[in-house]
């Protein structure tokens, strides 16, 4: 019992902080109180490609499937509608520099 205790709390303390966490977690709340618009679904799929095997930021990890659940989307749905957006539109166009496409 000790030992998968010390296996837990050696897992957790492996976790990264991500250097955009504190934006990403604005938008990640904005998002939750949203409607799926063209910014919106492109917005989450920027934050799903971001965090994508990421060690870490359990929380916002956690909250884009909570906003796919509630969007009633899966992440092939997600990525599917985001490339006809981003094929059809620039939607980050005229939302300044904090708006910007930002991948990384």
């Amino acid at each position: 019992m000790a030992d998968s205790a010390n296996r837990s709390i050696n897992s957790s303390s492996k976790d990264q902080h991500h250097p955009q966490w504190s934006d990403d977690r604005q938008t990640l709340n904005s998002l939750l109180n949203s409607e799926p618009t063209d910014f919106n679904l492109a917005e989450l799929a920027r934050l799903r490609v971001r965090y994508c095997g990421f060690p870490g930021a359990r929380d916002i990890q956690t909250d884009l499937d909570k906003i796919l659940s509630q969007w009633q989307l899966t992440e092939d749905a997600l990525f599917t509608k985001t490339r006809e957006i981003h094929q059809t539109i620039q939607v980050y166009k005229g939302r300044g520099r904090r708006q910007r496409e930002d991948w990384s």
